[in-house]
């Protein structure tokens, strides 16, 4: 008992390690495939974005966790569209299967479709038409340490065409879950997209991949209806600020001309909390539940200066109807974008017939 428990905290302690070594950190605008970012299953949309500090049967879990594969997602197909900002659609299906001593397998396609472009000559011409899409191609694997502990790895391969344009690339997740079924409780480390891009789209530099390390938690509080999820994002990078350099902040009041002194108490507070994801999901019934999200980073990147709005909010429902599970999600980015996401899940045992004795 002993050795396993040694066993336990030697691959927490490694894994810990490994991701808390020398990486470069990325925020958005560089780096390349942005869109491996971006929440695509409607459950996850729907909590904030972040998803990986929760563990059931939801094959959907996976697209950002690998560790979060369990047999209890043996046989499960998973199909989601997604209308987003400025009329890009994305697609993605996933299936998963257990093997019996081996682990936990899921591959996924996922397709980004940018719509139909104009082209044009110097004269302003139109001379034909052209595509921009991104694709992804992931095959994950995991494995139960034991009861409590699962180990995961996504291997993700990369394809993007745009125009006369194209990349190729290789990026991989790699994730630690901890569960505790009894206490209704779920802690997860993920490192994600560490990858390498192979062909560049101009033939020239390789640009970095969008790495990130996150931490997720979730608690379902006893005889209650819901589950607290909290997920703490680019633990690899501490200020994910931004300043425009075209519209600086000011560092001197215009009347005094004395300079402007920011509370460091409250500038840490707003460093922090760019990394935190709130949200909880109301388990009303077995077959019906509410989804309500918060995500600060987004809301303070996306709102106007005057207005707040609703940017950074999510909500959404789940419904089972028979062997079928509907996931609707609504995301807000900004008071002129946001996204609506379905994802439609069933079990394809389900539908296999019952051989009689």
């Amino acid at each position: 008992m002993r050795s396993i428990q040694v066993n336990k905290i030697l691959s927490i302690l490694l894994f810990t390690s490994l991701c808390g070594g020398s990486v470069f950190s990325q925020t958005g605008g560089q780096a390349i495939y942005s869109f491996l970012d971006i929440p695509v299953p409607a459950r996850t949309a729907s909590l904030g974005g972040n998803l990986i500090g929760v563990k059931d049967d939801d094959i959907n879990l996976s697209y950002q966790n690998p560790a979060l594969l369990n047999k209890g997602m043996n046989n499960q197909m998973s199909l989601s569209y997604i209308n987003y900002i400025a009329d890009v659609n994305f697609a993605y299906v996933a299936y998963a299967h257990t093997f019996d001593k081996i682990g936990h397998f899921a591959m996924g396609m996922q397709d980004i479709g940018y719509g139909k472009f104009k082209e044009a000559n110097e004269l302003g011409e139109v001379t034909g038409t052209f595509k921009a899409n991104d694709y992804n191609f992931s095959l994950a694997y995991a494995y139960d340490l034991d009861s409590n502990f699962t180990y995961g790895v996504t291997v993700k391969t990369i394809y993007s065409k745009y125009y006369q344009y194209s990349s190729l690339g290789n990026a991989i997740d790699a994730g630690l879950t901890y569960h505790n079924p009894e206490k209704l409780f779920t802690v997860s480390m993920v490192l994600k997209n560490f990858g390498y891009q192979w062909k560049t789209y101009s033939g020239n530099v390789r640009e970095p991949l969008p790495f990130d390390f996150q931490f997720g938690i979730s608690k379902k509080v006893p005889k209650a209806p819901f589950r607290l999820i909290l997920a703490y994002e680019s633990l690899n990078q501490w200020d994910l600020t931004y300043t425009d350099p075209n519209n600086p902040d000011p560092t001197e009041d215009p009347f005094t001309h004395l300079p402007i002194k920011k509370n460091r108490y409250k500038v840490a507070g707003d460093k922090l909390m760019r990394h935190v994801v709130l949200a909880t999901e109301l388990v009303l019934t077995k077959n019906f539940n509410i989804r309500l999200g918060y995500n600060y980073k987004r809301q303070r990147e996306m709102m106007l200066p005057d207005k707040k709005g609703f940017a950074g909010f999510s909500l959404g429902v789940g419904l089972k109807v028979s062997k079928f599970n509907f996931s609707y999600a609504y995301a807000k980015y900004h008071v002129a974008g946001n996204s609506h996401h379905i994802t439609i899940t069933t079990n394809l045992s389900s539908f296999t017939k019952e051989k009689k004795d």
